[in-house]
């Protein structure tokens, strides 16, 4: 199958215009019109993901964070990133990134995790337009009000989190819920004009933590752990509408924090 023809797959979902003007999404290494034959997904793409799109035969790696933010200018291996590039060229493994157009795309990350919260009835939480379907974070209800704790263990079973930064509980109970996925910090006002009781992101600093009047809980979950969704999404796209092509969830794509708990 032909690059393009992939390529043109995700980017129906999730067009590459959606992208912030600092990111790099889109094809990184490989021509469009190259031959492939499996597809590997991960988070990053790293020198462990690559030993296991070799050691499986995937010869193009589909990742939700580009291996390239910033311009290259030499190849020495240096680096992981030199290490990671010249070693996708030499193998002949194309490198395909779907990064802040997928988090900006209707349906697309924080709407992931916010279904499998249970949260209902989402919209746009920063919409790129007024009254856009696309943008960034979702804000929506719970069926029911659920108790401030037991929201944060639905969190931490659902989304496999091992731990949760918060803020002081601003509320006994939880109904109205805003995610977004990745570094959200710029965004707690959104939030609570939202009028949320509880907003999950990730990458959130010290002073973050201290919301005004607490009218909001704030949860950090951490970077990958609110990312990891992006193999599940991409996975969906690529096995609807390119039902005879291969395509592996890495085993390999892992957090590159570490917590001692």
């Amino acid at each position: 199958m032909l690059i393009r023809e992939i390529t043109d797959a995700i980017e129906r979902f999730a067009p590459l215009g959606w992208q912030a003007s600092y990111d790099n999404a889109g094809l990184i290494v490989g021509r469009a019109d190259d031959e492939v034959h499996r597809a590997l997904l991960a988070v990053d793409v790293t020198e462990e993901v690559l030993d296991e799109a070799e050691a499986e035969g995937c010869d193009i790696i589909i990742t939700h964070h580009p291996i390239v933010f910033h311009a290259l200018k030499r190849f020495n291996s240096a680096d992981y990133v030199q290490r990671c590039v010249e070693r996708a060229i030499r193998r002949g493994i194309a490198l395909y990134a779907c990064h802040t157009n997928l988090d900006s795309a209707p349906e697309g990350m924080s709407w992931r995790v916010a279904h499998k919260l249970g949260v209902e009835g989402l919209e746009v939480l920063q919409p790129a337009e007024p009254g856009s379907a696309v943008g960034f974070g979702v804000v929506g209800e719970l069926p029911q009000e659920v108790p401030t704790r037991e929201f944060m263990e639905r969190i931490r079973e659902r989304l496999n989190v091992r731990v949760i930064r918060h803020s002081d509980v601003a509320t006994a109970t939880v109904r109205r819920v805003a995610v977004c996925t990745g570094a959200g910090a710029s965004m707690i006002g959104d939030a609570r004009r939202a009028g949320a009781d509880f907003y999950l992101t990730a990458d959130l600093k010290y002073n973050d933590f201290m919301t005004p009047d607490n009218a909001l809980t704030v949860a950090d979950i951490g970077h990958f752990e609110s990312e990891y969704c992006a193999i599940e999404i991409l996975f969906d796209i690529l096995s609807k509408n390119l039902r005879t092509f291969a395509v592996r969830r890495s085993e390999r794509s892992r957090n590159p924090v570490n917590y001692l708990v």
